[in-house]
């Protein structure tokens, strides 16, 4: 990964300053509005991974955040569990689970045969709660309460508090950004590079290229999967939408436009 340079690097920081200090003057309605721009700018950095340093164009990324909403969907709505502390690991170990079934399939594959079988796998997931009443079918389902975050009933996080969450939202794409940044900086992530720039090559010199593209292919449904998590707290509704070609089609624009293979450029589009 080519290093920021220190034009970009203020500008991030300064960025960075105005976002957090944004709620000292902004009103419900744009905290709101800026708080969901975070949550999908978390979710289109998660895509950039794999289109910007691996080279796979996915049409079913939306797969991942979909999972994740439904799963914090049916903790709470089905099982009653609203403590954070089990529904955030559960959703991104089933985000994971997905996309880790989902990728050892898809990438035997390349090209545009890539983009069509992680879109038919992504459809098959819509379709599977889109047909499905017991989770709201075409109509979605509210998720009743948000998670809560609380030992032994002091509160440690409200998620019902619109500024507290904003600074989550923020927080997660901060802290998302700075983790994937140190990971294309290691030997790791000059190998992803590496197989985007000549898989040929890459095999050549011995590196398991499917091992590694599976790792990057769960890492970013992963992060994905906290989008959703995050969204599921948002909006607090789970629908199909969340999971169609649409959303994945949604992240795919937001990536090109601020800029493939910068990490940053999808929360710029």
């Amino acid at each position: 990964m080519p290093r920021i340079s220190r034009t970009v690097l203020l500008l991030l920081v300064a960025v960075a300053a105005f976002l957090a200090l944004f709620p000292l003057w902004g009103d419900t309605f744009y905290i709101r509005f800026v708080t969901r721009i975070m949550v999908y700018a978390l979710f289109a950095m998660s895509l950039d991974l794999l289109v910007g340093y691996v080279g796979l164009v996915s049409l079913g990324h939306a797969a991942f955040f979909g999972v994740a909403i439904y799963t914090v969907a049916g903790l709470v709505n089905k099982a009653g569990i609203t403590s954070a502390f089990l529904i955030l690991p559960a959703a991104l170990a089933v985000s994971a689970l997905c996309a880790l079934v989902i990728g050892w399939i898809s990438i035997r594959t390349s090209g545009v045969y890539f983009i069509m079988i992680t879109l038919a796998l992504a459809q098959m997931l819509y379709y599977f709660f889109n047909d499905q009443k017991y989770w709201g079918g075409t109509d979605g389902m509210n998720i009743d309460r948000r998670p809560d975050l609380s030992v032994g009933g002091l509160v440690l996080f409200n998620f019902n508090d619109r500024v507290q969450f904003y600074y989550l939202a923020l927080a997660c794409l901060v802290g998302v950004f700075l983790l994937l940044y140190r990971l294309l900086r290691s030997p790791f992530g000059h190998a992803l590079v590496g197989i985007r720039a000549n898989e040929g090559r890459m095999r050549a010199l011995g590196y398991d290229v499917q091992r590694l593209k599976l790792i990057a292919f769960v890492i970013a449904g992963t992060v994905a999967g906290l989008a959703g998590f995050l969204e599921a707290a948002r909006g607090t509704f789970a629908s199909p939408a969340h999971l169609g070609w649409h959303e994945s089609g949604h992240a795919l624009v937001l990536v090109i436009l601020g800029g493939i293979g910068t990490l940053f450029g999808p929360v710029i589009g």
